[in-house]
């Protein structure tokens, strides 16, 4: 027995070990890597993997309730409640009118009502894995199409609960079957039943404040790592229980409870233990949807699969451009948003189960729809891919039509690439200074808005050269770099010095390891968003202590410069090895020794009367 365990958990981690490195290596999402990865160690490929598949899909349906539970630490009470109109307007409007199209569709080729009801709902919904991991690896959660996307995923994750609660209500056999989704209440009257559901919501948030916070903090005392890590995983699966035993959706249950715990001094501290267990989670997930997909259905009927794998998420995408336009998503953003959430989502496996159970949904056309879903899942990815590269460049925002032709982006020279919290202080800086750059980003409601302040704005991927050529590239002397995404500053930087090598590039480093990677590339213009405000707030600290003013400036500006060539003599050093370490430990007391040989000669203080009223003597600059 344990080596048959060992050997599905040597299995599933060489899968994802391969194929995940190789989508990334090809431009691709690691949801893609998985997929194909269940795909090819599945039962009707290598084989790897037998009937024991749908067995780890339901275990590694944690990895989204984990999902939600980060995701609720992200949001305080206050924002979700700000977020109440887009989650019920965006959601509700999506949900309703896909289940009204799909019903109707499925009524008229014959289905009974109850089953053309339980295939629209399980239709309508969407994956939350899916689309909020490709949002995180992007960095898209703050743009309009990533909170439209939250939104609509949010009210779906709600309204699998009432879902959950109608099915037995179609079913003539619903009294004979155990759902095994069902809660000890169900046999209760509806107004027990509805109660106990509110009072398991009361209690989630009342024992966030007043019980888990206070455990947490008694845990946290014992300095143990891995027991606060098993006190983080408790109160995950605690929630979630908790949400099965009242017949609510455990997804939803953990996003509430963490949202309770956003305001807790413990919320990093959890993020960052559940972190890991999320992703492994997710990957599971991923790789048993993969082998899920049953190629003998698709074998016995491959153009009725293929015609209703095209036909759910044409009308999915269709009914989400509509509820974008309703909302007035940009076009880029809605298209974004609209084939995004196309696929059919993970709940919809439960959905479908359950009505198998309850003999709404007969064997035959449950294996049909739930290969519809996991393929569905699996192009999702990719059609992500063929809308950013192919559709967008062509149907998205466009360069201003208004601007006249004396001031043309073509002529400026220089192009700012991002224009975040890092970008638009640069972008605002250089402005007062009487210098517009042009500027590229890719959040296209931000385009909007910085053309109405004057900004000369393209919107999309500065890693094309279609889009460097019309923002002027050739003509430019100076390309900043401000980017979010070290891989898709590397990629820029690529781009650039094969296609543009006359430009002068200065190119934000988020870290110094990015630093290294840039130093590789021939990149001489780096800037390390932190160093600089760290060292600032270090000077302020020694002033409080009543250092001179000007010796720190120019300290700061040595400390700078020092660790800047240090940086450039360790970039050829393999990280991590020894002799890396080694020489940085030599180069840490290098720097220190000319710093305090700096201070020790005077030189600094020379001048520290020009900022002070008052110049130091030899025992003030000693200490």
């Amino acid at each position: 027995m344990s080596g048959d365990f060992l050997f599905q958990a040597v299995v599933y981690l060489t899968a994802a070990v391969v194929c995940v490195p190789l989508a990334k290596r090809f431009g691709l999402s690691s949801v893609l890597g998985y997929l194909l990865a269940g795909i090819l160690i599945g039962p009707y490929l290598l084989g790897f993997i037998g009937e024991e598949g749908e067995d780890i899909l339901h275990f590694a349906e944690f990895g989204v309730v984990m999902m939600l539970f980060l995701i609720g630490l992200e949001i305080e009470p206050k924002n979700f409640w700000n977020m109440r109109k887009s989650i019920l307007g965006m959601g509700g409007f999506q949900v309703g009118l896909t289940i009204v199209i799909v019903f109707a569709i499925a009524y008229v080729t014959e289905l009974e009502w109850p089953t053309a009801l339980a295939v629209g709902m399980a239709f309508s919904l969407s994956s939350t894995a899916i689309v909020l991991q490709t949002l995180k690896e992007k960095g898209l959660m703050e743009t309009s199409y990533g909170q439209s996307s939250f939104s609509v995923l949010l009210f779906q994750d709600i309204a699998v609960i009432p879902m959950l609660a109608l099915l037995p209500l179609f079913s003539s056999s619903a009294s004979d079957v155990s759902d095994g989704h069902g809660s000890f209440l169900e046999n209760l009257p509806l107004g027990f039943q509805t109660l106990a559901v509110l009072l398991s919501v009361v209690l989630v948030i009342l024992a966030g404040r007043y019980f888990f916070v206070p455990v947490l903090r008694l845990v946290a005392n014992t300095r143990l790592r891995e027991l606060f890590s098993a006190s983080a995983l408790l109160i995950v699966i605690a929630i979630a229980y908790l949400m099965e035993l009242v017949g609510l959706s455990p997804a939803l249950g953990a996003f509430l409870g963490g949202v309770v715990l956003a305001n807790s001094e413990f919320k990093h501290e959890l993020e960052s233990n559940l972190e890991p267990f999320k992703g492994l989670l997710l990957g599971l997930f991923f790789i048993a949807v993969g082998a899920s997909i049953n190629f003998l259905v698709i074998g016995q009927s491959p153009d009725l699969v293929a015609g209703l794998v095209i036909g759910v998420i044409a009308l999915k995408a269709l009914v989400l451009l509509l509820v974008g336009r309703f909302f007035k998503l940009s076009t880029d953003q809605n298209l974004l948003f609209a084939i995004g959430l196309s696929q059919i989502g993970e709940f919809a496996f439960v959905l479908l189960g359950f009505a198998n159970q309850l003999g709404i949904v007969d064997r035959d056309l449950l294996d049909l729809l739930l290969v519809v879903t996991a393929i569905s899942m699996t192009v999702s990815p990719i059609l992500a891919i063929v809308n950013e590269r192919i559709i967008l460049p062509r149907v998205g925002t466009k360069e201003s039509e208004e601007r006249p032709p004396d001031h043309i982006g073509k002529h400026k020279p220089i192009i700012l690439v991002g224009f975040g919290h890092f970008g638009s202080t640069v972008g605002r800086f250089l402005r007062a200074n009487g210098v517009e750059p042009t500027i590229l980003d890719h959040d296209s409601n931000r385009v909007d808005l910085l053309r109405k302040m004057g900004f000369e704005v393209y919107y999309g991927d500065a890693t094309r050269e279609d889009l460097l050529e019309s923002a002027g590239v050739e003509q430019a002397q100076i390309l900043i770099s401000a980017i979010d995404d070290p891989e898709a500053s590397l990629r820029l930087v690529e781009t650039l010095q094969k296609h543009y090598p006359h430009l002068k590039l200065v190119i934000r480093a988020k870290s110094r390891i990015d630093a290294y990677e840039l130093l590789k590339l021939g990149v001489e213009n780096i800037y390390r968003e932190s160093i600089d405000t760290s060292v600032r707030l270090a000077c302020d600290v020694l002033q409080m202590l009543g250092r001179r003013k000007h010796t720190l400036y120019r300290q700061a500006q040595n400390f700078i410069k020092y660790d800047e060539q240090s940086m450039r003599r360790l970039v050829e050093q393999s990280l991590n090895s020894e002799e890396y370490i080694n020489r940085v430990r030599l180069e840490i007391a290098q720097q220190e020794a000319l710093l305090q040989a700096d201070l020790r000669s005077g030189r600094l203080e020379d001048d520290d009367h020009l900022w002070s009223s008052v110049k130091p003597t030899r025992e003030d600059s000693s200490d």
